[in-house]
């Protein structure tokens, strides 16, 4: 398994970086540019939006790249008006006219049928190509799946939260499965937390998180949350180490399976 080649994103023609990376923790633009650069080119412009991956994005297009990009723009909106109006607005500050993927956040269960309306629409009219949803109720991705409406998924997995294996890749397999995106690799940071450790283990690294999640070929993109180029470049650094072998594999295991005993949060 080769972490440095693209994938083709699910049954969609979008050809993409294993690694995507997220525009709320604050890295600049130049962070952006540099994992653009190497190979990065799945932009999720979600909740909170900060400047460096709008000026990451606009200088990008700016070189004659905006086919390279893909980038996704979330609605956390219930409303099928505002879920238009929001997309608009996104599009208008990246100064773009389409987005690759409108991704509904935060669906725990299925989407009105309103909503799902007005997000087919709105692809007809060109403002997106592609349809997602993410969420936190596992056995809703296979439900939704079979309606063949959603194009990709956003799913969390990481080494303390594994029940996306048998409750989610286990049931979308083959060519025609929807694109598979994960998120909060590292379990907001407690992966990596001396603290949360069992006796006399240290902890991982970030890339350790995103090679563990990556390591699963039933995943196509992990995200990455930079605060800075320092971590960006951290985590670029996953691309080169590749696969986990066995014995990392089973400490990374061991280490998640401490963190969701004792760490709280989610189940």
């Amino acid at each position: 398994m080769d972490f440095t080649a693209p994938i083709v994103l699910g049954r969609t023609d979008l050809e993409a970086g294993r690694l995507g990376v997220a525009a709320s923790y604050g890295a600049g633009s130049a962070a952006f540019e540099e994992a653009f650069e190497r190979g990065c080119n799945y932009f999720y412009w979600g909740s909170m939006r900060k400047n460096g991956m709008r000026q990451a994005i606009q200088n990008i297009c700016a070189q004659g790249k905006r086919d390279e990009l893909i980038i996704v723009i979330q609605s956390y909106s219930r409303s099928a008006v505002l879920m238009e109006a929001f997309l608009k607005r996104a599009l208008k500050t990246l100064n773009i006219t389409s987005a690759d993927v409108l991704l509904l956040g935060w669906h725990n269960k299925p989407p009105s049928q309103r909503m799902l309306d007005r997000a087919l629409e709105m692809k007809e009219k060109g403002l997106y190509r592609f349809p997602a949803l993410s969420g936190h109720k596992r056995p809703l991705f296979p439900e939704l799946a079979r309606t063949d409406i959603f194009d990709l998924f956003h799913v969390r997995y990481n080494a303390a939260h594994r029940g996306a294996e048998n409750e989610v890749f286990s049931h979308l397999q083959g060519p025609s499965r929807p694109g598979m995106v994960t998120y909060t690799a590292t379990r907001w940071g407690h992966l990596m937390n001396a603290k949360k450790m069992p006796p006399g283990e240290s902890p991982p690294t970030a890339g350790d998180c995103y090679r563990f999640v990556l390591s699963n070929s039933n995943v196509d993109i992990c995200i990455t949350g930079p605060k800075n180029r320092a971590e960006m470049r951290e985590a670029l650094r996953t691309l080169e180490l590749g696969p986990l072998d066995p014995d990392e594999m089973a400490r990374m295991k061991r280490i998640g399976d401490h963190v969701h005993e004792h760490g709280g949060m989610f189940f």
